[in-house]
């Protein structure tokens, strides 16, 4: 992820992390934990390069993508394995709802969609900003935005489904 946002121009692990903040945390979060030690591995690796650049008393450095790391940035954009890694803490709270009294356990899906709705409401901003982007980061947005109305809808669904079960 790191090779890639470098990509778009050199940036501080500070700004990386903004940057990953206002747009891959929706599906692939990193946290200043992951990207400073990783941005380590990349320069030993020759894949980014590192260059001090302090502001006003703050130690700071900046980092660019080498040759070798667009290089390894292609190879890894070519390949063809999909794995997903999926964390999703309020699907795993509904797995255990049923430790509930089937009100409470209710509230959990209606929590679920209305954080997807939170998250559907900032990347509708997002979608509403001037400018256009390139094309693949538009589709990413699309997918996000597709994503979160299907489980607002499917969180609608599911909680009439249980309640006429209920009755």
């Amino acid at each position: 992820m790191l090779l890639g946002l470098l990509t778009h121009g050199p940036k501080s692990g500070y700004e990386l992390k903004q940057v990953v903040d206002r747009s891959t945390r929706y599906f692939w979060a990193a946290s200043y934990g992951q990207i400073y030690p990783e941005l380590k591995r990349l320069e030993a690796a020759g894949l980014v390069k590192g260059e001090d650049a302090p502001t006003g008393g703050r130690p700071r450095r900046i980092f660019r993508i080498t040759d070798a790391g667009r290089e390894a940035l292609t190879v890894w954009l070519r390949g063809t394995e999909t794995r997903m890694e999926f964390r999703d803490e309020s699907l795993l709270r509904l797995l255990f709802a049923d430790s509930l009294p089937r009100e409470e356990a209710l509230g959990l899906l209606q929590g679920r969609a209305e954080g997807f709705r939170r998250a559907l409401a900032e990347l509708r901003a997002i979608d509403a900003r001037p400018g256009d982007d390139p094309p693949f980061v538009d589709l990413a947005l699309r997918y996000g935005i597709d994503w979160c109305e299907w489980v607002v809808e499917w969180c609608e669904l599911q909680e009439r489904r249980l309640r006429r079960r209920a009755a």
